[in-house]
């Protein structure tokens, strides 16, 4: 299983300069993927938001300064918000940064979590489902031909035109990355692409279904097992104790839900309800290095997933607590997680 961490810059909203503010936040986020890389983590992952709390609407472009600092670690957006861009650019971005990277780039492409981008665009909220369904529909065929012939309802058509650079990795990942619609998972299984799963709220258990639903619309449309990838995306922290992660994190954690939750009509976060979440049953996998591994673990035989991501960096994290962490993921967890793999495997 792939071990890899994703997020999406945050940065303090209410910052006076906030040129000053994202280039701070940026400086600190290549350090953190430096550091995933050299203590042996497989992904880092990032986000595309328009936000004032966040500094990643363009992920290619921090994604390829972080391929010049980084000789391993695969790198992949988390997610690019097909919905509101075009698709041909997306391809172009992700094959340069497939090139710069030597054959280490991902696209995860979702709808996004906010609608700040379709305004932005010049997109149609109304149009929310059948833009990225047609989208995805051109970014397969691009990734698939060289050359494209293509058309749609909501984009002019593309007559035999060649789309380039054309990537290192052939066929270059596509991952779809989904918050539980289950006719979105059941899509993804019917095409045959992997399938990225957010789980920032509730118990876990509770989408074990989604993941039996995306493989059997898979096997019902003939598609090829061996394609068939899967990913859990959480949030979490680790510290060298469980008690120093839960009082580092739940701060910042609260801070970002309840903002958000007023923008979206939740009631307030509490210890009580972060306390429920960092049980074993709970949505944070949060804690010393063995209890995350653990629970890393347990998740696996329920779902069977092939990578997990985890979101450390949330809101105003400090970033000498998030390198600790990172490298506690790398050289305590990983190597626990991967103990724990190969003796199931082994029995």
């Amino acid at each position: 299983m792939e071990l890899g961490l994703y997020t999406f810059a945050d940065v303090d909203p209410n910052a006076a300069d906030k040129g000053a503010e994202g280039r701070r936040r940026l400086a600190d986020l290549l350090e953190e993927i430096e550091l995933a890389d050299q203590v042996g983590l497989d992904v880092f992952g990032l986000g595309e938001h328009h936000r004032p709390d966040y500094a990643a609407s363009a992920p290619a472009v921090i994604l390829a300064a972080a391929a010049a600092r980084t000789s391993r670690i695969r790198l992949t957006s988390a997610v690019t918000v097909l919905s509101s861009d075009d698709p041909v650019r997306v391809f172009q971005q992700f094959a340069t940064l497939d090139l710069l990277s030597n054959g280490r780039a991902e696209i995860m492409a979702g709808r996004g979590s906010f609608i700040e981008s379709f305004p932005l665009f010049g997109q149609s909220l109304d149009e929310y489902d059948q833009l990225f369904s047609e989208k995805l529909g051109l970014l397969l065929a691009l990734r698939d031909s060289e050359r494209v012939t293509w058309s749609g309802a909501l984009r002019s058509p593309i007559n035999d035109r060649g789309v380039y650079p054309r990537p290192l990795q052939d066929p270059l990942p596509l991952w779809i990355a989904l918050g539980g619609t289950p006719q979105s998972v059941a899509r993804a299984g019917a095409l045959g692409v992997p399938m990225a799963l957010a789980i920032i709220g509730g118990e876990p258990a509770r989408f074990a279904p989604l993941f039996q639903l995306y493989r059997e619309a898979a096997r019902r449309s003939g598609q090829d097992p061996s394609k068939l990838k899967t990913s859990i995306n959480v949030h979490g922290f680790i510290a060298d104790t469980t008690q120093e992660a839960a009082d580092q994190f739940y701060g910042p954690q609260a801070e970002v839900m309840n903002r958000i939750g007023r923008e979206r009509g939740w009631g307030p976060t509490n210890r009580a309800h972060f306390d429920q979440a960092i049980s074993p049953t709970g949505n944070l996998f949060l804690g010393d290095p063995e209890t995350v591994a653990r629970k890393i673990v347990a998740h696996r035989k329920l779902f069977g997933n092939d990578r997990f991501l985890l979101q450390m960096a949330i809101g105003p994290m400090p970033h000498d607590r998030i390198l600790h962490g990172i490298e506690l993921y790398g050289t305590k967890v990983a190597p626990l997680v991967r103990e724990m793999l190969a003796e199931e495997r082994a029995s």
